[in-house]
């Protein structure tokens, strides 16, 4: 008779893994991120500012899965750093955008090289990598908004 608490065992949970394996690619990031002084977390934002050069709060946060608590010390740092710039909407004042500056632009060339760094530290072939990849967003599409 198979055990009632086997659903219960580390070794038999989907999010075990998963937390893992983001935290130890994360760790990875971190030398890579210090040598252009930012976070994981603030270059996930800067990746998005890249490619969008500007957006509301609460856009930004959709990309990265985050709400606006976690993203305001996070956008509050690259300001300060002059990265971006941060500018209430002027027909609605609960509305923040962010937009790259100059500044922020220069940095991509610093860290052009960071997915090529870390793809040298996850040892996966390329095929898996790619199945990875999919599954892991189609996993995260089956969540919705909050």
């Amino acid at each position: 008779m198979k055990d009632k608490y086997e659903v219960l065992k580390l070794e038999n949970q989907l999010c075990f893994p998963l937390y893992v394996c983001s935290k130890e690619i994360v760790k990875r990031y971190k030398p890579f991120l210090d040598a252009i002084d930012l976070t994981y977390t603030q270059y996930i934002a800067m990746m998005v500012l890249w490619e969008h050069k500007e957006m509301n709060v609460k856009e930004l946060g959709s990309y990265l899965f985050l709400d606006s608590g976690t993203l305001t010390p996070v956008l509050k740092k690259l300001e300060q750093k002059g990265y971006i710039t941060r500018k209430r909407d002027s027909d609605d004042e609960r509305v923040l955008h962010v937009a790259i500056t100059e500044q922020g632009e220069a940095l991509k060339d610093r860290a052009i090289e960071i997915p090529a760094q870390i793809g040298r530290c996850v040892q996966l072939e390329l095929e898996d990598a790619q199945k990875l990849f999919e599954i892991t967003y189609k996993l995260l599409g089956t969540f919705g908004e909050e």
